[in-house]
Order: structure tokens, then sequence, then C-alpha cells
């Protein structure tokens, strides 16, 4: 049964939440990770990644890359893993600390665009087609080490609490893969058309394309046990933690905050702006995709605004 529509009290203007900072960093700007000194960011027209003071919302460095930056960004194994929407599809390999592009392996990519890259157990994971292949690579190469099929249009890879959470776009469910066994250990049912997905609050949360809900999955039940209204169906958008929030990103909806110990939503900002967000260094990093911008809002102004401290 769908969860009833947002109700019009939740939803307040954008405009509201005043950032500290902001940065334009290219024609688009789209995918945000967090180091423990930085925030990265990719954009089109430069194709590239930028690193952002957490602090001034100044940009120290910017590594152009080969291609788009067009399937997600993750940090692990002491690097910043981009894959590239080139004519190939490639995946590219940055120093975050010396904010110097290491390498582009064009033997391996990103299977279509708004997919996702994770790191765990000593590999990169990313899937690279659209029937389901779900590749360990190795970091010191990009050598393909090893393959797990998973359900046909699964794109997006996350690793959470030794496991690998993948979401099915073209489907309705996420799939419970052991890294150890290379198995599939269950597919739990979501909303339809699952995108992005965070791990936190004893849970996975999946944003659906479909129908613009949120499924909330128990990381050790591995079944669902809430599904929130956000009426923010669509292609594109982002999911992140912090605060005990959830915080959800579409355009149009810039930002949803959802209560992560309850699943109650707690307030929507409507308006221009938003597509990928990022929770760190006492801020959510918030994108305007079309306008190339990033956003610094104080986490903490955001809380109060949500309600969920009053």
């Amino acid at each position: 049964m769908r969860p009833e529509s947002t109700p019009s009290t939740l939803r307040r203007d954008i405009s509201e939440l005043i950032p500290s900072h902001m940065v334009t960093l290219g024609t688009t700007a789209d995918w945000v990770a967090i180091t423990e000194d930085a925030v990265w960011v990719g954009s089109t027209n430069p194709n590239a990644v930028h690193r952002i003071d957490p602090r001034t919302g100044e940009v120290l460095a910017r590594v152009d890359v080969p291609g788009q930056p067009g399937a997600g960004l993750t940090v692990g194994l002491g690097s910043l893993w981009v894959p590239l929407c080139t004519e190939r599809p490639s995946l590219a390999k940055v120093d975050y600390k010396l904010g110097s592009l290491t390498a582009v392996y064009s033997s391996v990519g990103p299977a279509q665009p708004e997919g996702g890259i994770t790191t765990g157990a000593g590999s990169v994971w990313l899937m690279i087609d659209a029937l389901g292949t779900l590749a360990r690579i190795d970091p010191e190469d990009g050598s393909i080490t090893d393959t797990a099929q998973l359900p046909a249009g699964s794109y997006n890879p996350l690793f959470h609490d030794g496991l690998i959470w993948v979401t099915q776009a073209d489907g309705a469910v996420v799939s419970v893969f052991d890294p150890l066994s290379m198995r599939v250990r269950a597919t739990v049912a979501t909303g339809p058309s699952p995108r992005f997905l965070a791990g936190a609050y004893g849970a996975v949360w999946t944003l659906n394309q479909g129908d613009g809900t949120l499924t909330r999955v128990d990381e050790r039940r591995w079944q669902c046990t809430a599904t929130v209204a956000l009426d923010t169906p669509g292609l594109g958008g982002d999911i992140a933690v912090g605060g005990g929030l959830v915080w959800t990103t579409v355009r149009g909806v810039p930002l949803s905050a959802v209560d992560g110990t309850n699943g109650t939503l707690r307030c929507q900002w409507a308006g221009p702006g938003g597509d990928s967000v990022g929770v760190g260094h006492g801020a959510i990093w918030l994108v305007n995709c079309r306008a190339g911008q990033l956003a610094r809002i104080d986490l903490v102004q955001a809380i109060h605004q949500s309600g969920i401290w009053r």
C-alpha cells in the first residue's frame, strides 16, 4: 500500500536554509564525497573533481579527468574513485591527499550514468553492465579479480557493515551480497526503482525513483520495516546520513529530512537546486546540479528547522 502524501505543513522553502558558503564549480556539479579534511565534488565543463576546504568553502584543488564523472564518487583504500561516463566507460583513481590523478583504467567502468561505486573487503566494487555483473577490482592496478551475478538492472552498490548492498533501479529490490563468499545472501523488496542508498541507524535506506519513497531495510533481519512518502519521484537524486537524520535530495525538492530512529518525515525544503548531497564537517553539502554550485549549510541550522529538537 502506498504511504500517504507529504503533508503541506512539512514543506518549507529552500531559501530559509541560508548557506554559509557557496561555490561555483562548472556548468554542472554532481556527486559528493567526504574525507577527513575535505569535501570532493564532481563537475562538467570542466570534467573534474574539486577539493573543497570544509571551513572556508575555498577550492583547494581541481583534478581534471578525461570524461564526465557521471556515476558516483567514493573514498576508500587510500584513494578517491571516480567512475567516468566516457565513450568506453572507465575508472579514474585520484590521490585525495595530494590532489592529483593517479591512474585511469580503461578496462573497467560503470554500467550507466547514475550508477555508483563502493570500497570494502580490500577491493573496489562496481556494477559494470545492465545484466547485473558486480566486478571486484584490484585497487592497485584496476584489474577485475572476480565477478558475481546480481539481479539484472542493479547499478548502485554500498559497502556497509561487512556486506555489499546493491539496489535494482530497473526493478524493486536491494540485494545483500557477501564479499567473502561472493554470493547473494538475500534480496529484499523495496519501493519501485530504488537507486541511491545509505547505511545508518541500524538500517539501509533506499531512495526509490519510481514513486518518490524512502525504504528502510533492517540491516540485521534483512526486511523492509518502513516506507516513507517523500513525493519526490523521478530521475536523479541522492541520499546521505548525519545528525540522526536521513537526508535526501532531488531537483525541485533539494532537501528532505527523515528521522533515522522511527522513519518519520520531519521536514522538506522545496525550490530550485538539489540532486546530490553529503554530510560531514558539521555541514550539509548540497549541490545545485544545473547551476554547477555547491552550498554549505550548517547541520545544526537544518536540524533545528526540521523540528527534531523542538
